[in-house]
């Protein structure tokens, strides 16, 4: 990629750049923030652990990675670009394992001289100390000065502020009093384990969020490299099979799937039966039947037949790519909760140096103040020995601001969003950022599409009535039903259209959405209509005639479509769907769970309520002859009410509901995955996910409250001890770096979670 080819976009285009200087979740936030900014930015995706930064930008808007750089510059990281892939870019541990490993060495030699054999004071080990520390200082430490130094030119600071002032002060005083001849106890111990166990921190930081990052990983290395490409002409013969990359393929290919082979790319099968595993993409652990004209996607087994497939999508198109993205996408997000640690974060730092600062002078100046301010809390926590003399206020100051890094808040949030987002796509559940997570665990009401999403989908025609028994009747009534049907791609429609194979011709066609269709017949003025019996009567139909039938058929659970020619009332015919087998411990499951449940249906108050009943949904929220653009406002009315509320629906005319409700829930196969209305996408055909997405949402809300309450309390009360002098800037040190290692291992106990069972 290069800067001056960027004009001519595809819809949806993608920058890759690399940055330097990114050592951390707060480095990465920073970024984050900085590239957001940026009009046309629709999401940025960081990997600390690869050292880059995905853009992604809004649909028709070209890139401008001269503008993402700029932005990275003034953020105080440097950012070249690279070319995108679905790879994960190469990771970059060594640098912490260099300072891990010379660090320990160093920092375990002279706590052993000073605590075992009491060298401390012994010139020689001082001078041995003084050689020993400055190799981790300059070497080891050159992480946080560049660090330090990026913000400082940018007029900014961060951790690496910190434990650069922290380190340099107690290893500055100590060559200081050592060169001058000063005497007394010197610091080096100190210094080299500073930047060693904050190393040591980022290191095994690096190692949990590569553990938390493990289902993403796992999902990228589902498509195979390479695939079989069959020539056309010798479809049928396997000695005509080659492999090539899986990059030079393109739509139209034919490829051979033979039994254990991972599909390459999506596609439709042209020839063959087999079985195939979908469990890594839907969550479901059937495996599903394939044969001529059924859909493969990418990542996906072919478990015991050969097939012949045609290459349908390629790339960044196919189902397993839009799921990564989507991982991606909700790993590096920010919830609104993430403002709280953000806000503080932001004023910290440099509150931070002005109270160790002012501190430092305290205990330099007036050392004995300090000292009975010391002493009167020793009797109240335990007792310490701080240092004495003009040590005492470097030393103390050095702890505080080591103590203060506020690393642990950075972490609280993003930690608990990347292991919930890891959980919920290995239960074919795919979040779309941390804001929808945190929004699905504060919902209270849960309402039901019923077409689709409660049912199968799969309707037939259970019953008929016509005015008129008579056979010629009955043909006539189907055929203008099935005439008028057979535009539509409603689902009723497309059952109805199956009534008759004898089309008449007829004119001025039209649909009405969430109603039904209408048209003329040929030399007719008379308008006939197929579709909803509220739609029919108005539009001035009598419908009385058929009264008894559709009670009857509604009490059943049918919905009842009417045809009628002008307002005469021509036929009645029931179509029916059945429920999937798990919605009534689905629903029971949720209200278990303190959720209101709510159905909302085109049909009838009759055909509603007795899908309802048979759910488990009380009758009082049962909402019949709701035409989709009509269930928005229904949402609005419950949100009004004070109802946080998650509507879910099968996406087809549900996207103004879906985006309208606090939380929408698209139920879909995997094709649908890319549905941009919705904050969930379960990837499974039926419900059953969705007690399990929002318990899995409200794991995730009390995980980060948790790990805030946490961030905060660590500083709050390390802080005010490391400036009277009961932590020392080793003890303070080791505190920030278990304080992120519990923060991280908090949140990776959602990559545990499991649904309660009732």
């Amino acid at each position: 990629m290069n800067l001056a080819a960027t004009t001519e976009q595809s819809p949806h285009s993608t920058t890759l750049l690399r940055v330097e200087g990114m050592n951390c979740n707060n480095c990465a936030r920073k970024i984050t923030d900085a590239v957001q900014s940026i009009a046309g930015v629709t999401a940025v995706m960081t990997d600390v652990e690869g050292r880059s930064v995905t853009v992604k930008w809004k649909e028709n808007v070209p890139e401008q990675p001269t503008q993402v750089i700029e932005a990275m510059r003034s953020a105080g990281y440097k950012a070249t670009l690279i070319e995108p892939t679905l790879k994960l870019p190469e990771q970059s541990v060594p640098n912490w394992q260099l300072n891990l490993w010379l660090g320990s060495v160093v920092t375990a030699s002279l706590m052993v001289g000073e605590w075992v054999f009491a060298l401390g004071m012994t010139q020689g080990f001082q001078w041995a100390a003084f050689a020993l520390a400055s190799v981790v200082q300059f070497v080891c430490g050159a992480q946080f000065y560049r660090g330090a130094w990026r913000q400082l030119r940018v007029g900014s600071s961060n951790m690496d502020t910190l434990v650069a002032i922290g380190s340099t002060t107690a290893f500055g005083y100590s060559a200081w009093a050592l060169l001058v001849g000063h005497g007394g106890h010197v610091y080096f111990m100190e210094s080299a384990a500073i930047i060693t166990l904050i190393s040591v921190g980022h290191w095994l930081e690096t190692r949990v969020s590569a553990r938390a990052s493990g289902a993403l990983k796992a999902l990228m290395q589902l498509a195979p490299r390479t695939a079989r490409v069959v020539s056309n002409s010798a479809a049928r013969t396997e000695q005509s099979e080659r492999e090539v990359p899986i990059a030079d393929l393109k739509p139209g290919d034919l490829i051979a799937l033979r039994p254990g082979d991972h599909v390459p790319t999506d596609g439709e099968v042209m020839e063959g039966n087999s079985v195939v595993n979908e469990a890594m993409l839907t969550g479901e652990s059937l495996p599903v039947d394939k044969s001529s004209g059924a859909k493969v996607f990418a990542g996906t087994v072919n478990m015991n037949g050969r097939l012949l497939v045609r290459v349908t999508t390629t790339g960044e198109s196919t189902v397993l790519a839009h799921i990564v993205a989507a991982v991606q996408r909700a790993q590096n997000s920010r919830a609104n909760i993430q403002r709280i640690g953000d806000r503080v974060s932001n004023v910290f730092v440099p509150v931070v140096v002005c109270l160790a600062l002012a501190t430092g002078l305290w205990w330099g100046i007036f050392p004995d103040s300090a000292q009975h301010v010391h002493e009167m809390f020793s009797s109240f926590l335990w007792q310490a020995h701080p240092p004495a003399g003009a040590a005492a206020g470097f030393i103390i100051a050095a702890a505080m601001l080591i103590v203060a890094c506020p690393c642990a808040m950075g972490l609280a949030t993003p930690a608990a969003v990347m292991a919930a987002a890891n959980a919920a796509a290995r239960r074919g559940i795919l979040i779309r950022d941390g804001v929808a997570l945190e929004k699905a665990g504060k919902v209270t009401a849960v309402v039901f599409d019923k077409t689709g999403t409660l049912t199968t989908g799969e309707l037939s025609i259970e019953a008929q009535w016509t005015r008129d028994d008579s056979t010629p009747s009955v043909q006539q009534a189907q055929q203008l039903a099935a005439s008028l049907a057979q535009h539509s791609t409603h689902p009723i429609s497309k059952i109805m259209a199956s009534l008759s194979g004898q089309i008449i011709e007829l004119t001025k066609w039209r649909e009405v959405a969430g109603a039904g269709v209408e048209a003329s017949k040929k030399e007719s003025t008379g308008r006939a209509r197929l579709g909803s019996l509220r739609w029919l009567r108005d539009c001035g139909a009598d419908l009385n005639a058929g009264e008894k039938f559709v009670a009857d058929q509604s009490a059943s659970g049918g919905t009842v479509v009417g045809l009628t020619m002008e307002n005469e009332l021509l036929a009645l015919f029931a179509v029916k769907d059945k429920l999937k087998p798990r919605v009534p411990a689905v629903v029971a499951q949720l209200q278990h769970q303190g959720l209101n449940t709510f159905l909302l249906s085109g049909d009838t108050t009759q055909t509603a309520t007795a899908i309802a009943q048979q759910c488990g949904i009380p009758k009082e929220n049962v909402f019949a002859e709701v035409r989709p653009e009509q269930k928005a406002e229904f949402i609005q009315q419950l949100q009004s009410r004070g109802e946080r509320v998650a509507f879910v629906g099968d996406g087809i005319n549900d996207a103004p509901a879906l985006t309208q409700a606090d939380l929408g829930i698209a139920v879909s196969r995997a094709t649908d995955v890319a549905r941009e209305s919705a904050d969930m996408v379960l990837l499974r055909a039926d419900i059953e996910a969705v007690p399990e997405a929002l318990g899995l949402a409200r794991a995730s809300l009390r995980t980060i409250k948790q790990n805030l309450f946490w961030a905060f309390f660590y500083n709050a009360l390390g802080v005010p001890l490391a400036a009277l002098g009961f932590m020392s800037p080793v003890l303070c040190a080791a505190a920030m770096g278990i304080s992120d290692l519990i923060v991280i291992g908090n949140a990776l106990r959602l990559t545990r979670w499991k649904p309660k069972q009732l």
